[in-house]
């Protein structure tokens, strides 16, 4: 089965150009950059990255040309993704560091050297725009990586930035919101002082730098125009904040994931908020035709250890945090993984209770797997179908991680720490490998009806029966609603749904899942399939 030729997860246009985006309960994939698909095989080396580097920790070649040839080929349309969310895609520096787990390149995009500029081996500033626009083109929102809280570690090729602008020293002991704020993640991992008041100089290396690039001009009189028009004393944390917003106001981006959020104090993230959004704003009354809706820009946060159980709050021990105040419109939720041991019943509608009453407004990102969870759901990926329907059809928004559709393998061996969650994607088991295409074809239609349902992520979660299980889902904003109704577990054959909660005797509908239709009799819906699994749309 090739994307194209998959005719049992074609999309069902008529259906999705009527359904609005709904954040809260979006279809988020998440995927490095450079471990994805290579577009562009000119621009692997650069910066003399030639030295032999620990399993997997050095760049493997994939890009943004990659990420937007899977766009066009229709890849994440047949997966229901609508939102990409990228590592970072700005210059990281040139060279690598061995942090006791081989050396290491910044291939993962968390070690920036220059925020203005993206690295090379990633792609150009023209193809972050061909980006956004393929992604706008289809529907799907673009949502990149923010950090605030380091720069790339030192290393011969790569000067330290000056002492007002980070301090070295005291690693993190997490005791307190102090010693997780104002310290060093790692060693050799500079943090900046975004505590800091106190004005500071652009660095002479990127003066140095620019000037050889022969923008510096362009790049003073930006920055001087920023802070004219915000008034913000010129601080580190305002740099940043500036370099990271000029990507929304020139591109069109429509979310950031800030990273390391705990490690700064929160009104970091408030001013950051502010800026993001000014600048979407900004960007729309530029490009008018180009506007997809008018959603406000949106932030996820990662708030290391935050679960869902925490409500509104994060606690550092000595005081706790409501970091949704401070500029955030969602959580990563590394609970996720721990609720996914139990049944769906108990996931379910512990999600909805959170979500519709406490976090009302806003959401939380799901996971099973991710690029620096030790312990994911599935770590062996035995349980890749269970994965997708729990995931997929939880409240909240899900965030697929790049290969988890796919059953890509999470245990390499020969590599430490993170490397081994970080292996390429597995384009060829996709293409070759039944059992692969097995799991693919279940995550695309769960994915499929989670975008043309907002119901599915945003809505109310309700029980209709315990045993064979049967719940609905509804969804209503002011000129919209939203209602379907999903069975699990009901076997092979003929499968008797009771229905009339949510649909009238008469009502036309189709189980997404197989493809089969069928009508209301008697406040039941019939459906026969192959399947043990039932997705209930009104036609």
């Amino acid at each position: 089965m090739s994307y194209s030729d998959s005719k049992s997860v074609a999309m069902n246009n008529d259906n999705t150009s009527k359904v609005p985006f709904v954040w809260e309960g979006a279809n988020v994939y998440f995927l490095l950059t450079d471990r994805f698909y290579n577009g562009d095989t000119s621009n692997d080396l650069n910066f003399n990255r030639t030295k032999t580097t620990g399993k997997l920790r050095g760049f493997e070649g994939g890009d943004i040309i990659g990420i937007i040839k899977k766009i066009d080929e229709g890849y994440f349309d047949q997966l229901g993704i609508n939102v990409i969310w990228l590592t970072p895609i700005v210059e990281q520096i040139h060279d690598g560091v061995d942090e006791g787990t081989g050396l290491s390149y910044g291939y993962h995009g968390y070690w920036a050297r220059d925020w203005t500029s993206l690295d090379p081996n990633f792609g150009t500033k023209e193809d972050l725009g061909n980006l956004v626009k393929k992604a706008h083109a289809k529907g799907i929102r673009i949502m990149l990586d923010g950090v605030i809280n380091h720069t790339g570690p030192v290393t011969p090729e790569d000067p330290m930035w000056p002492e007002d602008w980070v301090r070295t020293g005291v690693v993190c002991d997490y005791k307190s919101f102090e010693n997780t704020t104002m310290c060093t993640l790692v060693d050799n991992l500079p943090d900046v002082r975004t505590e800091s008041n106190q004005e500071v100089a652009i660095p002479f290396f990127l003066i140095e730098k620019w000037n050889k690039e022969g923008r510096y001009e362009k790049e003073i009189a930006s920055i001087n125009e920023f802070f004219k028009r915000t008034g913000y004393p010129r601080t580190p944390k305002y740099y940043i904040i500036k370099w990271l917003t000029d990507y929304i106001v020139e591109f069109g981006i429509d979310g950031y994931r800030a990273d390391t959020v705990k490690h700064t104090e929160e009104n970091v993230w408030l001013d950051f908020k502010r800026e993001c959004y000014y600048a979407f704003e900004t960007w729309k009354q530029n490009h008018p035709s180009e506007v997809l809706d008018q959603n406000p820009f949106y932030s996820i946060a990662e708030v290391y250890g935050y679960g869902i159980n925490g409500g509104l709050y994060y606690d550092f021990g000595d005081r706790k945090v409501n970091y949704f105040e401070n500029g955030f419109n969602c959580m990563i939720n590394f609970e996720f993984k721990l609720d996914a041991q139990n049944d769906y019943e108990f996931i379910f509608s512990k999600y909805s209770n959170k979500l519709q009453n406490e976090l009302k407004g806003y959401s939380v990102l799901n996971y099973v797997s991710s690029h620096d969870d030790p312990d994911p759901f599935d770590a062996h990926r035995n349980r890749t179908f269970e994965s997708g329907t729990k995931l997929l059809l939880s409240p909240g928004i899900s965030q697929v991680y790049y290969g988890d559709e796919s059953g890509r393998s999470l245990v390499i061996e020969g590599t430490v720490g993170d490397a081994t969650l970080r292996s390429f994607m597995n384009w060829d088991d996709i293409q070759n490998n039944p059992e692969t295409q097995r799991i693919l074809l279940h995550w695309q239609k769960l994915g499929q009806f989670r975008r043309n349902h907002p119901a599915v992520g945003a809505g109310i979660h309700q029980m209709i029966s315990q045993k064979p299980y049967i719940f609905s889902r509804s969804y209503a904003n002011e000129n919209y609603t939203d209602k379907v109704i999903i069975g699990l577990d009901l076997g092979i054959g003929l499968k008797e749904l009771p229905v009339a909660s949510i649909f009238q005797d008469g009502t036309k509908l189709k189980d997404a899942f197989s493809g089969e239709e069928t009508e209301v009799e008697d406040g039941k819906a019939f459906v026969h399939s192959e399947f043990g699994l039932v997705l209930l749309e009104r036609i």
